[in-house]
């Protein structure tokens, strides 16, 4: 019995020490040591330095910090940066891979492709078509022939092109025609080959919201044709839905869109406040987008229709939501 019992004792003899040895490592003084506190007296090492004899070209910083970025006024306090709308706010509003755009007798393509993308197959189209190619300038995105001007720029939403097909600032419809299909049957995956030179035509000018007085407005750095057909296109898509955003009409002799939308003011009223207004649930009203030419730039205003109320925080919500389709 004994020498059962000795064996059973020397079983947990390494159990024991084993023990010991991790609970030594977590106490000192006789209380647990918590290593949080060992940050609190970390000292910053000095740099690195790199030997003089190094080459320069070879070794530099990874991830420089622009002095820009240290320089200048501290900022004190939280700047009111909102980020953009997304596009696909609803359905059917993802972006084929060329879509048409119009604003009276004038056409053009949208292509969801850059331009350094899109010139190769501009001139893979005149090449296969035998339009009998006269100039190609690159830097100025124009293939001249001998049956129309094909004429390439950057869209308003990044990433994006335009492609006309015109002669003396007139749309060739057969051209275009051809061209959209042309340009249809080929993908952005498919366009693998890219100009370098022809990137040289993304413009990198930006939309700005801005307050003026008590309004708000959008300033978009482009020729108001082109803005309207954009948004024309895309509130044809997006404002579908009565009730709570809908397009009423569209004047482009004017340039002028009439909307039905719901504010989020509006859409944010609980049950008690809607209770104890005159508005027994909630509603939309009637509002005007209005596109002002301003030489080479547009000015888009929110301009209440409606005998509701209509804050500049409304005003700022509904142009960032439109603005959103430009970006």
């Amino acid at each position: 019995m004994s020498s059962v019992l000795e064996k059973r004792a020397l079983k947990w003899i390494p159990l024991a020490l084993v023990t010991a040895v991790a609970l030594a490592g977590c106490a000192r003084d006789g209380y647990y040591h918590d290593r949080n506190l060992d940050y609190t007296k970390a000292a910053p090492a000095p740099p690195l330095v790199l030997p003089e004899t190094r080459n320069a070209q070879r070794y530099q910083d990874a991830l420089p910090v622009p002095q820009a970025a240290v320089q200048g006024a501290r900022i004190k306090e939280a700047a009111d940066v909102r980020p953009p709308q997304s596009l696909a706010i609803g359905s059917g509003l993802e972006a084929e891979y060329v879509e048409r755009r119009q604003v009276g007798n004038q056409s053009w393509l949208v292509v969801a492709a850059d331009t350094g993308s899109v010139w190769p197959q501009l001139e893979a189209f005149a090449q296969s078509r035998q339009l009998g190619v006269q100039q190609s300038d690159v830097s100025r995105g124009v293939i001249v022939t001998s049956q129309a001007d094909l004429r390439l720029q950057s869209a308003m939403r990044s990433g994006n092109s335009e492609v006309r097909c015109e002669r003396n600032g007139q749309t060739i419809t057969n051209c275009l025609d051809a061209l959209e299909e042309y340009l249809s049957a080929r993908s952005a995956s498919q366009s693998a080959t890219s100009s370098w030179n022809a990137q040289r035509l993304n413009t990198q000018q930006t939309l700005q919201l801005r307050e003026q007085g008590d309004d708000w407005e959008a300033v978009i750095p482009q020729p108001v044709d082109r803005v309207w057909a954009e948004l024309n296109h895309y509130l044809a898509l997006d404002f579908t839905q009565e009730g709570q955003r809908n397009l009423l009409g569209a004047d482009a002799d004017n340039y002028e869109f009439l909307i039905d939308y719901m504010t989020e003011t509006e859409r944010g009223r609980n049950p008690l406040q809607i209770v104890f207004s005159r508005d027994v649930r909630q509603m939309s009203q009637e509002i005007r987008l209005v596109l002002q030419p301003d030489g080479n730039q547009t000015v888009l205003r929110a301009v209440n229709a409606s005998d509701r109320a209509f804050t500049a925080e409304d005003q700022r919500e509904l142009l960032e939501r439109v603005s959103s389709y430009l970006r």
